[in-house]
């Protein structure tokens, strides 16, 4: 009898995850992986049943008894199925798609090459959908300061909410502009992405040598240096945190509850600010890519770019130089002269 899985997966998706944890894959790419991977083989065994796509119920589907032989009858007729499916019934876009299906290709070439369970690799010549490029989207640097300037206006969120413009704000409620505006600075002025900025502990910040260590995908650490602004915010920051005891006394930014703050707070706050700011369309990822729009705008050479963003891959930072020649462009287009 198979032990079930606390999660209910087979036991090579098992070995497979455990298998990307030992590679430092970042937390959240191994939940992709568990997610997108139990997804798929659970639409194999409803194929193999003769389930209609639009008849699946996902959540009633067994997997944890899923094995070698089961897998060595899937090829690649299959797998393009479960692509078409994605992309005709649940109409899920070609990024996404594309992410998916590298879950697939690496399950399987595990399967192949490192556990040696399987001969073949059915997703081996599967082809990634095509995705076009699209250009980051960011502020400008009106933007950028009337951004900052909302959230160092002790949190104009909160005196609405107050709905007494007059109301003297609390102690409590200083305290967080103070702190919200210092996680607005780092994130226009460092390109840090949010999971670096939430996992900042005070301990990684050097203040003689103004600079801050951040953990990247991968567990991979690199080095942030800190300009004025954020020395300043920092050290503003610093002197009302309340000194805490526990697991998260060193995190650098705290939640209401005195606990690290969270992903999806620092989401909420951001979007109020860009909200009351009139910045409609914007993410929390979106200041990541207007502080590298703006370092490269202003002579920022792309290899340092990189080392900045923490980017493994040159190529991912030439999107920015895309950027400026999208400027360009419009420049010309924009001339009075264009259209005669």
């Amino acid at each position: 009898m198979i032990k079930k899985d606390p999660e209910g997966l087979p036991s090579l998706l098992r070995n497979y995850i455990n298998f990307n944890i030992n590679l430092n894959k970042s937390p959240n790419t191994i939940k992709e992986y568990k997610y997108d991977l139990a997804r798929f083989l659970k639409f194999m065994v409803a194929l193999s049943n003769g389930i209609k796509e639009n008849n699946i119920n996902f959540d009633k589907i067994e997997i944890h008894d899923i094995n070698a032989e089961f897998l060595s009858r899937i090829d690649s007729s299959d797998i393009y199925e479960y692509m078409s499916y994605l992309a005709t019934t649940l109409e899920v876009g070609p990024a996404t798609r594309a992410r998916k299906l590298a879950a697939i290709k690496g399950f399987f070439k595990y399967l192949t090459i490192k556990a040696n369970v399987l001969k073949d690799n059915p997703a081996k010549d599967i082809e990634t959908p095509k995705i076009n490029k699209r250009l980051p989207k960011y502020l400008s640097i009106n933007e950028s300061l009337k951004l900052l300037e909302v959230a160092k206006e002790d949190n104009k969120n909160q005196l609405s909410r107050l709905k007494d413009p007059d109301k003297e704000l609390t102690e409590h409620q200083k305290y967080l502009g103070i702190r919200d505006h210092a996680i607005v600075t780092l994130f226009l002025n460092c390109g840090m992405r949010l999971s670096e900025l939430v996992g900042i502990n005070k301990n990684h910040i050097k203040f003689d040598e103004e600079i801050l260590t951040v953990i990247g995908k991968g567990n991979k650490e690199r080095t942030v240096y800190l300009n004025r602004a954020c020395m300043k915010v920092i050290r503003e920051y610093l002197a009302v945190r309340p000194n805490i005891t526990g697991p998260d006394s060193d995190a650098l930014f705290l939640s209401d509850r005195k606990k690290r703050i969270s992903n999806r707070m620092v989401q909420t706050a951001i979007s109020e600010y860009l909200n009351t700011a009139g910045l409609k369309g914007y993410s929390t990822h979106k200041l990541r890519h207007t502080a590298a729009t703006l370092m490269y705008q202003n002579g920022v050479d792309v290899r340092a770019l990189q080392e900045i963003l923490g980017h493994e891959n040159i190529g991912t930072t030439e999107i920015y130089t895309h950027v400026d020649n999208y400027q360009i462009r419009q420049a010309i287009e924009n001339n009075p002269l264009a259209n005669l």
